[in-house]
């Protein structure tokens, strides 16, 4: 046997010792709570002859930190979409969008069969502005195809510098062959409140990501929409909104709620378990509410609809949601590296899971929009539609009295339900 093999087999089985001897530990530490499975050996053992066969065998010699950072990366993307190992880079990448501001194409991503799914693009960005869809699946980057890499590594090709341009290529549901979509790098400042007045008595909150600034930037803005003139009903807009920091979204539910659980996780550790009640105070004084959704709303989206879905304080109008109810927990290997390890899942206060089945909208809406028929009786055309950037960012050209619903149909429509649940309260 070689040097070099010796050395990696001493190195593999001082691995295999020490996972047994930690694993012994933890299964006696955790006995109470039921971790008493027995270690598997011969599956230690497998591993460690596949470890050496490919010291001894592949084409080219391997260094032992990079197998077995592959290992570790592959047991992890084998047990969700979410879980990942975070590397230096990835590591420090965590620390990235919260504050508002980031670099590359501003898309929010997971993985699906072995391919890279958009959860939606976020407002205002390159992303957004190319017609990239919730529900896209990136194939390829540059021409190389994603096949055969992990999250992380297609997210790091993604960005790059300000300025310059990457080719996605995405399948898309209704499409008959593959798309390629060129985007230009930017650097990505996200606004994540915006508001509005529809009409009057008649307000507009659009989030488009949960920040830890999110929930007071939402009663800022309904309380500016109050003093303007008193509000008989607003329209909560989560569409394409992928999530972000959960006690936004916790802020956010809780602005509307006077009292009850606003959602809860369940998961194996007693410290992956939480409960999170709403104090008392609507920002609303109880005026009715539609929340918008669709494919694009994940995550902490979810949970606000969620919430105000179960206690009946708002009507959820728009397309299931993405089905992302699951707790990620940053778990440090060293200063530098770690873990991101799905811990718990999300329930809504009655109960329902989010993960994987998402929210059912209360009122189903196509998503479509309006056009002005050049007709002489006046009729309208529909057609299929993304979502628009900004509801408020109209051209210099544009037609001022411009119809909500060739904007925006389904906001057109959110409109014309609050009217209806106003006209009921007041009778």
């Amino acid at each position: 046997m070689s040097k070099s093999c010796r050395t990696g087999y001493a190195l593999i089985v001082g691995l295999v010792v020490g996972v047994m001897l930690s694993v012994s530990v933890a299964v006696y530490a955790d006995r109470d709570n039921g971790a008493q499975s027995a270690l598997p050996v011969e599956d230690l053992q497998r591993f460690t002859d596949v470890y050496m066969r490919i010291k001894r065998n592949y084409v080219t010699e391997v260094d032992d930190e990079d197998l077995l950072d592959s290992a570790i990366e592959g047991m992890l993307s084998g047990l969700d979409s979410h879980s990942a190992y975070l590397d230096e880079k990835d590591f420090e990448d965590m620390q990235v969008g919260t504050s508002g501001e980031f670099g590359g194409l501003g898309i929010e991503v997971g993985m699906e069969d072995g391919f890279v799914k958009v959860i939606a693009p976020i407002d205002d960005t390159p992303a957004s502005r190319a017609g990239i869809e919730a529900g896209d699946l990136i194939i390829r980057l540059d021409g190389e195809s994603v096949k055969d890499m992990s999250l992380s590594d297609a997210v790091a090709k993604m960005r790059g510098e300000k300025g310059s341009d990457i080719t996605l290529t995405v399948l898309r549901d209704g499409e008959d062959r593959p798309m390629e979509i060129t985007i230009t790098r930017d650097v990505i400042q996200v606004q994540s409140v915006r508001s509005e007045v529809l009409e009057d008595g008649y307000g507009y909150v659009r989030i488009s990501n949960f920040q830890q600034r999110t929930a007071r930037d939402l009663v800022k803005a309904v309380e500016d929409l109050q003093e303007e003139d008193e509000l008989k009903g607003l329209v909560l807009d989560l569409r394409n909104n992928p999530g972000g920091i959960l006690n936004g979204a916790v802020g956010v539910s809780d602005a509307f709620l006077e009292e009850g659980l606003i959602v809860y996780t369940e998961g194996r550790l007693e410290d992956s378990q939480f409960r999170y009640q709403a104090s008392p105070g609507d920002v609303l004084k109880g005026a009715p509410m539609v929340v918008m959704v669709n494919r694009g709303s994940a995550s902490a989206s979810e949970i606000v609809a969620g919430a105000l879905q179960d206690h009946k304080r708002a009507v959820v109008m728009g397309q299931n949601t993405f089905g992302k109810g699951s707790v990620q927990t940053i778990l440090p290997l060293t200063e530098a590296t770690g873990i991101k390890l799905t811990t718990a899942r999300y329930f809504t206060p009655e109960g329902r899971a989010i993960n994987e089945d998402g929210i059912d909208p209360d009122i189903r809406l196509q998503q479509l929009v309006v056009q002005r028929s050049d007709n002489e009786d006046g009729g309208a055309r529909m057609g299929r539609d993304g979502l628009p950037e900004a509801v408020d960012g109209k051209d210099d050209d544009d037609d001022d009295d411009q119809a909500l619903a060739e904007r925006d149909y389904g906001l057109s429509e959110a409109l014309n339900l609050l009217k209806g649940l106003d006209f009921y309260n007041r009778r």
